[in-house]
């Protein structure tokens, strides 16, 4: 029996658990908010879909002790980010709200893996590692999966090139200060650098472009729709089957630096980066062959993240 907890029913956490339900992610999940009310009304209308979908899941409203058993706790739960707001512009608001959900949840005596979306992702997640006191790999965040995914979505549009089948990562904070290492990132197995060399149909300057566009997506459409929830929650789904099926896939999610890329990166600072998940989390961070200026760029990420999380004060 695979369990979920999930504490946030706001527009990303249902996008998530509705996402679940289609997917047939886990035998049982469980909603939970500040907002009992609202946790049932949107487990009573899940459950009126059930006869629609393939899956036979139980899903209920509950309370931080359901999470005693669970495999994942999900984490969306959190101030959204408004017109014109940087995430890191939530990170007081959010830190507080933390304070009242992780306690609780370790007191229930759950010894799953916490899966943290709410924003700023990556500090938000080392808050949770330090609230929580739980091991390294079994606090990790949804990092820059999404952003990836937009990366492989925007360059398949480029290259007339199914998405699956281009390798890429978007590394760093999920934030302003992510980024593309280009020197990474292939075509089936074949650089993209050298087809740039190889075909003057494209350029350079059109990859930066999508850079930004990737960069600047979620403000995007925040601007447009006042929120975004479909990737994100999809995105959940996918670090959870991953954790869940002990697939061992390599995702760019948050996840703690420990010893990685030398001594440019800070050691404990959570980052979005390739790392190895399975049913014992992140196990493993993949360091890349970073040229000399992608290296600079997720060192300036990393020590910002770390002094931003510096400054924080947890009494």
């Amino acid at each position: 029996m695979k369990k979920i907890v999930l504490v946030g029913t706001g527009m990303v956490g249902m996008s998530f658990a509705y996402a679940a339900m289609n997917q047939n992610l886990c035998d049982e999940l469980v909603l939970c908010d500040i907002n009992e009310q609202r946790a049932i009304g949107e487990a009573k209308d899940l459950n009126h879909g059930l006869a629609f979908s393939k899956t036979s899941m139980k899903i209920y409203a509950g309370h931080y002790e359901d999470c005693k058993d669970a495999d994942i706790v999900v984490i969306s739960a959190g101030v959204g980010q408004k017109p014109g707001e940087t995430r890191l512009q939530l990170l007081q608001k959010n830190l507080e709200i933390f304070k009242t959900i992780v306690q609780p949840i370790v007191d229930s005596g759950f010894d799953g893996i916490f899966v943290v979306a709410t924003n700023p992702v990556d500090i938000m997640t080392r808050v949770t590692r330090k609230l929580s006191g739980f091991p390294n790999n079994k606090v990790i965040g949804t990092g820059t999966t999404l952003d990836s995914a937009r990366l492989r979505y925007l360059l398949g549009e480029y290259f007339s090139i199914d998405p699956r089948n281009i390798h890429g990562y978007v590394i760093g904070e999920h934030g302003d200060s992510e980024f593309v290492p280009w020197s990474q990132v292939t075509l089936g197995s074949k650089p993209v650098l050298d087809e740039l060399m190889d075909n003057d149909r494209y350029k350079m300057d059109d990859l930066e472009d999508i850079e930004e566009s990737v960069r600047h997506a979620a403000y995007e459409i925040i601007e447009a729709k006042g929120a975004t929830y479909y990737g994100i929650g999809m995105a959940i789904c996918r670090v959870a089957r991953a954790i869940l099926q002990d697939e061992s896939s390599i995702l760019t999610v948050s996840a703690r630096m420990e010893c990685t890329y030398g001594k440019l990166i800070p050691s404990k600072v959570y980052v979005g980066n390739p790392c190895i998940v399975n049913n014992d989390g992140a196990v493993r961070m993949i360091d890349l062959s970073l040229d000399i200026r992608e290296m600079k760029k997720l060192s300036e990420s990393c020590v910002m993240l770390d002094e931003t999380f510096n400054e924080l004060s947890f009494d």
